[in-house]
């Protein structure tokens, strides 16, 4: 079963929150509110210059850079956070990091190599999206509200489509050489894929831990509103840097 049943969640008695479970609600919000650029896998000045310099096959070096990508990138890790929130089985979360990792993998390596231009920050905004979406799934909140069920499945793959836009955005800011630029692209992909399971192993080892304490469905609700505000802070940051950066006409 994907998730439990949310039916009767709001005439719980109210519960306060746990200290953890304040500091984690704390803790998203001010990473979203914080250095953007630096903590969602913006490109540091170092790798960017290190990179412009060097030309040919260089494997090591890109399974490194995607491997900090993505443990860096908050904004991905949230949402793959949201995603296994309620996944115990362990096909389960195979099948959705799965698909999920499809997703990003296609459109990073398309997005590259034939040049995809797309705003990061109408990118990032719709990751901030992702992230509103997956909390609001969590808590039942589409079948309550509108009487429907979006494919879980299919949600995932689709998001994981504009997560590789992102990601293949940061690339574009490297400006790669294009002699051996596929080994290195695929290289960078292997990072990432390490980068995500080191990522997963880290949330699935603190989800198992609150997940055998009594108060983990009690706060199940507001760790996920936590997570739906810090979403919506990215969106905010994203549309706002769109419009300051985009020139009047």
């Amino acid at each position: 079963m994907h998730r439990p049943l949310f039916g009767g969640w709001w005439r719980l008695p109210c519960v306060r929150p746990p200290t953890a479970l304040l500091a984690l609600a704390a803790t998203l919000l001010m990473l979203a509110l914080s250095g953007f650029e630096a903590l969602a896998h913006g490109v540091a000045e170092g790798d960017k210059g290190y990179i412009q310099e060097i030309t040919g096959v260089h494997l090591i070096p890109f399974i490194y850079l995607g491997a900090k990508h993505m443990v860096t990138g908050y904004d991905h890790i949230l949402f793959l956070f949201g995603v296994i929130f309620f996944l115990y089985r362990s096909k389960d979360i195979g099948l959705y990091v799965s698909l999920f990792a499809i997703g990003h993998s296609t459109t990073m390596i398309i997005g590259v190599l034939y040049g995809v231009s797309v705003s990061a920050y109408l990118i990032d905004a719709i990751i901030g999206f992702s992230v509103v979406y997956k909390a609001l799934d969590n808590i039942g909140a589409f079948q309550r509200w509108f009487g429907f069920q979006p494919n879980t499945k299919a949600a995932t793959l689709i998001f994981g489509l504009f997560h590789g836009f992102g990601l293949a955005a940061k690339i574009q800011e490297y400006d790669v050489s294009p002699d051996g630029l596929l080994p290195n692209l695929l290289a960078f992909n292997v990072g990432v894929e390490i980068g995500q399971i080191l990522a997963l192993f880290g949330i699935l080892i603190l989800m198992g831990y609150w997940r055998r304490t009594d108060g983990f469905f009690r706060h199940a609700y507001t760790a996920n509103v936590a997570m739906m505000s810090a979403g919506f802070v990215l969106i905010g940051m994203q549309l706002t840097g769109y419009f300051v950066a985009t020139p009047a006409t």
